[in-house]
């Protein structure tokens, strides 16, 4: 069964390091689906291996010189995430798995349709935002 289960971490890897999404968008529905946990241990088990796999991500992108990481801004957002991540798990242990498993779904398929519609829009190959908007 380990077999499954590094291949499942090598999925994660791959579509979080090139998609940049988090791998709980593979790593819950894998884990409740295929291996039978249940949601919250699911999610629990996709947080605790995103630390790891996450920071060598990262360090893979800090090191490519064509790409411009800003640490102190990867910083700032941390402190917020870990706060909200205090916050979240909280909240999630009062709500039951089939809850959770239907606003994980709604989630994904609003953030799917999100990004499918700004894609859409006209922005010419390797565009950037302009400066205002990076400063918000």
């Amino acid at each position: 069964m380990w077999v499954w289960y590094v291949l499942g971490g090598i999925a994660a890897g791959l579509l979080s390091s090139m998609f940049g999404v988090g791998a709980g968008i593979l790593l819950v529905p894998l884990l409740s689906i295929a291996f039978g946990f249940g949601q919250k241990d699911s999610q629990g088990m996709a947080l605790a291996v995103m630390v790891p796999m996450a920071f060598a991500g990262a360090m893979r992108y800090h090191f490519n010189p064509d790409i411009h990481l800003d640490l102190s801004v990867a910083a700032i957002v941390a402190v917020g995430g870990v706060l909200g991540a205090i916050v979240g798990s909280q909240i999630v242990f009062g709500i039951p798995d089939i809850v959770l498993k239907r606003m994980f779904a709604c989630f994904i398929i609003v953030v799917g349709i999100n990004i499918l519609v700004n894609s859409c829009r006209n922005r010419p190959e390797g565009e950037t935002p302009s400066a205002e908007h990076q400063a918000e």
